[in-house]
């Protein structure tokens, strides 16, 4: 296989979001609402447990009502606010204003932090010749994360579920992705962090490589890997 272009998932794989606390302390202070540390901790524990935070942690359980709208949040951006609020919402804050405030927040570039090598290893694929486009399932513009940290001239192509109407592991969004690098399938790999969703490529002929969805000091260097697959096998130093 030759490896001409590269498909990567965004949350997880290039960048990170922050802590559930930092997450809701941020939210808290703008907002002027004073809780106690404690209650403040307990209130970020419920939220990750009802994985309010898109890109945190996996819901515990999905509630029933929100069942449905849960299946289909990254096919629009309206889907995904609901869903993510509706699970926030699970939790009792102090100020109903503070669940879309949540919302907000993570779409912040000040919210996500990019793992150690991500800036290395795009920047060696563009210098060798390697095509990149970002596949994310998401439900908002991300490219101004991506302005903002500095990595938007590493990416030639951002291919967002909520902007097609469809999501992965749905082989039509890693095609819209490939046509929009202009290569066939089989030159690509998709790098993501979801088995099911990001090996959806697979379906398609793009070779499929997994790293783990870990905080960013602690996966350092696993994309890293992707060079590997490079013809020369080089790796950045």
């Amino acid at each position: 296989m030759t490896v001409k272009g590269a498909l990567f998932d965004f949350s997880g794989t290039l960048f990170r979001v922050e802590s559930t606390e930092s997450w809701l302390r941020t939210v808290l202070e703008r907002s002027g609402t004073v809780v106690p540390d404690e209650e403040a901790a307990r209130y970020a524990r419920e939220l990750e447990e009802a994985g309010a935070l898109p890109g945190g942690a996996a819901p515990l359980a999905v509630p029933p009502p929100l069942e449905e709208l849960w299946r289909v949040r990254d096919r629009g951006a309206a889907l995904h606010r609901a869903a993510y609020t509706g699970l926030a919402r699970e939790v009792p804050l102090p100020a109903p204003e503070l669940y879309d405030a949540l919302y907000d927040r993570h779409m912040e570039p000040a919210a996500w932090r990019p793992y150690p090598d991500a800036r290395e290893v795009l920047g060696e694929l563009r210098r060798r010749g390697v095509r990149v486009a970002v596949v994310s399932n998401i439900g908002w513009d991300l490219r101004p994360v991506f302005r903002a940290h500095g990595l938007d001239p590493l990416v030639d192509a951002y291919v967002l579920s909520y902007e097609h109407g469809v999501q992965k592991p749905d082989p039509k969004l890693f095609g819209a992705a490939c046509d929009a690098l202009g290569l066939d399938p089989a030159d690509t790999v998709m790098v993501g962090d979801d088995r099911r969703a990001d090996g959806g490529a697979a379906a398609l002929g793009c070779r499929v490589h997994l790293v783990d969805h870990l905080p960013v000091d602690r996966r350092p260097n696993a994309l890293r890997a992707v060079l590997g697959l490079l013809p020369d096998g080089a790796t950045a130093p």
